[in-house]
């Protein structure tokens, strides 16, 4: 009777040891979420790079505005646009990012919050980035088909072929978005 006793004391006291490691763990587990906030900050610098970028390419463009052909032209703010359309997608992997994994975003005032901050769920996240990348991806086609001659039809189907898969993948990621939804609200 004694031993059967000291057995479950036994037993009782590693399951309580057992269990403070599981804690342990878990909370470092938890608290170890804050190792992503490095790459987000890094990712906003990159914006930042990004700005110098687009400020350099607006500037080249006013200085020979005059003189650059409609083609020239064209291609500069295709440029823009595929810069502007970059630095969107890293704030929306910056905002959603944090929010998702490291912690909510408590910003005043309100009213300057856009909508779709703190609703963006990991679904909804990855439908905006492929649509990012599927705009960014036709800004490329667009200036790569503004210098087509001076590529060959090979390396003209290869980037059309990347854009189309680009395209699929942002549809395949919609219709799985769509059937998952479905299959859990019923």
């Amino acid at each position: 009777m004694v031993k059967i006793k000291n057995m479950e004391q036994e037993t009782k006291s590693s399951g309580e040891q057992f269990n403070r490691y599981e804690y342990l763990l878990e909370r470092t587990l938890f608290k170890g979420r804050w190792l992503l906030a490095p790459f987000f900050v890094g990712l906003l610098l990159a914006i930042v790079l990004l700005l110098l970028k687009f400020f350099k390419q607006l500037y080249m463009m006013t200085i020979s505005a005059l003189t650059a052909t409609n083609q020239e032209l064209l291609i500069g703010i295709l440029t823009l646009v595929d810069t502007a359309l970059l630095a969107g997608l890293l704030i929306i992997i910056i905002f959603s990012g944090y929010e998702n994994f490291v912690s909510k975003l408590n910003v005043e005032p309100q009213e300057d919050k856009p909508t779709w901050m703190g609703k963006v769920g990991f679904s909804g996240l990855k439908i905006k980035l492929i649509s990012a990348i599927v705009a960014i991806s036709a800004v490329e086609l667009l200036k790569v088909f503004i210098h087509s001659q001076d590529l060959t039809s090979e390396q003209l189907a290869w980037k059309v072929g990347i854009h189309i898969t680009f395209v699929i993948s942002g549809v395949l990621f919609s219709v799985t978005d769509f059937i998952n939804s479905r299959t859990h609200t019923h």
